[in-house]
């Protein structure tokens, strides 16, 4: 492509899941719901595990980062997509487009290595049941915790000071409906092969790394649980790690599916699909994923909602009994 075509870019236009005018009210009446249902049942998991004494274990500590991480990520592409969907103006500055890689990437790589010590969390609790709570003290916690976040961050910090260095490129329009990197590659006029080989390595290393660690933790959970005399803990010991591994299920396989494919020979269609899934859906679902599938948190989530009842009915009949008596 010839230099004559490059220019330095001040502003981007996000071309957005489609051009189809008809499909304008539908995708964000969808999006909405979506992201009201995440908003609601992201928060209202960290909210609940924070008032619930029942939920005051290490596997609900990591659970309820994992609900700020999936509301902070979702929260980072959604509303800026919408607001782009009803008003019509698909742009974004660059700064902005920056700010927003910076922070998808961060918590979408903090999500994943979350996921790994939840795996790890879960083998410690089956394994070694009686040690559970000495093993995983607060301080390992907060360790394990700050370790995912950490990774997030300088792993999206990398890829970021690489992208700047960006002189300028050949178009402003980028075919997607957020700031992600691949796309954002493909426009730029000078050498990217660095960018796009630390892309690839970076993710493959990630990707294998917990894998290996949610691969091994499951491996000495199933030989445990097969060693169980009682039918009975079989089956506790597996429902309580079928949420977990459904979660981790739906976003490694999308997103070894985005970035890992060998030669990404996905479509620019696919791509968009795949992406909304774990940016907009997989967010809204873990919250729905660990509640449904939880006895804990329905039976922590009905005492909740009782307890609330029960003081509203008392609040009712003493001021009813306070204008009684005048």
């Amino acid at each position: 492509m010839g230099q004559e075509n490059c220019t330095i870019v001040t502003e981007f236009i996000l071309l957005g899941l489609s051009d189809v005018p008809e499909l304008r009210v539908f995708l964000s009446l969808l999006f909405l719901l979506i992201y009201g249902v995440t908003f609601l049942a992201n928060l209202g998991m960290i909210a609940l595990i924070r008032v619930s004494s029942r939920l005051h274990t290490p596997m609900y500590f990591f659970l309820s980062h994992l609900s700020f991480v999936d509301f902070c990520y979702s929260t980072t592409i959604v509303p800026k997509m919408l607001y782009n969907i009803l008003n019509k103006e698909m742009t974004i500055s660059f700064l902005g487009c920056m700010v927003q890689f910076y922070l998808f990437c961060a918590f979408a790589i903090t999500d994943i290595f979350l996921l790994a010590v939840m795996a790890y969390d879960r083998f410690v609790a089956i394994c070694n049941p009686l040690l559970y709570m000495v093993s995983m003290s607060q301080k390992l916690r907060v360790v394990l915790v700050s370790g995912c976040y950490l990774c997030g961050t300088v792993c999206s910090l990398t890829h970021l000071c690489l992208a700047l260095e960006i002189p300028s490129y050949r178009s402003n329009m980028i075919n997607h409906f957020f700031c992600d990197l691949p796309p954002l590659l493909s426009l730029a006029c000078s050498d990217v092969t660095m960018n796009e080989l630390l892309l690839y390595i970076v993710t493959t290393f990630n990707e294998v790394i917990t894998i290996v660690i949610i691969l091994t933790s499951y491996l000495f959970i199933v030989i445990t649980i097969l060693r169980m005399r009682s039918a009975e803990g079989r089956h506790k010991a597996f429902s309580t790690c079928a949420s977990h591994l459904t979660a981790i299920v739906v976003l490694q396989g999308t997103i070894l599916f985005t970035y890992c494919w060998p030669g990404s020979g996905n479509s620019v269609d696919t791509d968009k699909v795949a992406s909304v899934f774990y940016t907009v859906v997989i967010p809204m679902l873990n919250p729905l994923i660990y509640s449904l599938r939880n006895k804990d948190v329905k039976e922590a989530l009905r005492k909740v909602v009782g307890s609330n009842s029960f003081l509203r009915s008392s609040c009712f009949s003493e001021s009813q009994g306070f204008i009684s008596g005048l």
